[in-house]
């Protein structure tokens, strides 16, 4: 057990350390003492291609931004309806969803290709964003959160108040829902930042291209020329960043809801 502890961090740490290291020092010697060289691989890989990696960068801020906005409103809709309303074939279709949830992605590729394809939308910013809005995952969290979150008596008053359905959805329930709907948020952002599969698939304009995809096609020209290693290892540690970004600012959404929670 602590063998694995000590493994599981250990390619990142490699990482780190590496892309501190200049070209000569990457490949003259193995050890995981710090370089020289982080600022200028930075200097490198910002200016390679006009800054491409930044625009990577931003490929995939909006994808997974986006992508993971749109999929929590979608999940946050679709969870509460699950949980609070009574109608015919409710458990076939949260049946249904539980099956999407054990679906490996890459089955679901080459059919969501050939429909966007049907659509003329494949190699565009659509064809990487329309397939993330509706996560499986992220509806079975929403119903699983709104059910425990949000009183059936709560909604009730609403009614008996004259209040419309979709009034008490957002005035009422959806506050309730909020770190659950943090939590699926954070799933599916890190989900679609890391997804290289769909976007290999979609897109063959590398000025679309998210940053998973574009460091493999970085890795690739690697093969042919090593100082671009360099400036792969250096584009991996830092597409790390916003991923720690994103987790700092929601983590006082859960220390919130363990604030407010009503203790046994």
């Amino acid at each position: 057990m602590r063998s694995r502890a000590l493994y599981c961090p250990l390619p990142v740490a490699w990482v780190v350390v590496a892309s501190t290291k200049s070209g000569s020092e990457l490949f003259s010697t193995f050890t995981f003492w710090p370089g020289t060289g982080f600022a200028e691989n930075v200097s490198d890989l910002g200016a390679y291609r006009d800054g491409v990696y930044w625009r990577w960068m931003g490929n995939s801020a909006l994808y997974a931004g986006l992508g993971a906005l749109l999929s929590t409103c979608v999940s946050a809709v679709s969870g509460y309806a699950l949980a609070t309303y009574r109608f015919r074939g409710r458990e076939t279709l949260f049946n249904v969803l539980l099956a999407g949830v054990l679906m490996p992605p890459v089955i679901l590729a080459v059919p969501q290709y050939l429909l966007l394809a049907q659509a003329d939308l494949t190699d565009s910013y659509l064809s990487v964003l329309l397939p993330q809005i509706l996560s499986p995952y992220g509806v079975y969290l929403a119903r699983i959160y709104a059910a425990a979150a949000v009183p059936a008596d709560v909604v009730e008053a609403g009614r008996m108040d004259g209040a419309g359905e979709w009034r008490i959805f957002t005035r009422v329930a959806l506050p309730m829902m909020v770190p659950g709907l943090v939590t699926v948020f954070r799933f599916q952002f890190v989900a679609v930042w890391n997804n290289f599969l769909l976007p290999y698939i979609m897109l063959s304009d590398d000025e679309k291209f998210p940053i998973t995809l574009g460091l493999y096609t970085l890795l690739e020209q690697g093969a042919g020329t090593p100082a671009l290693y360099t400036l792969v290892i250096t584009g991996a540690f830092l597409a790390v960043f916003p991923l720690i970004a994103l987790f700092l600012v929601i983590q006082r959404f859960w220390s919130l809801d363990r604030t407010c929670s009503p203790g046994p």
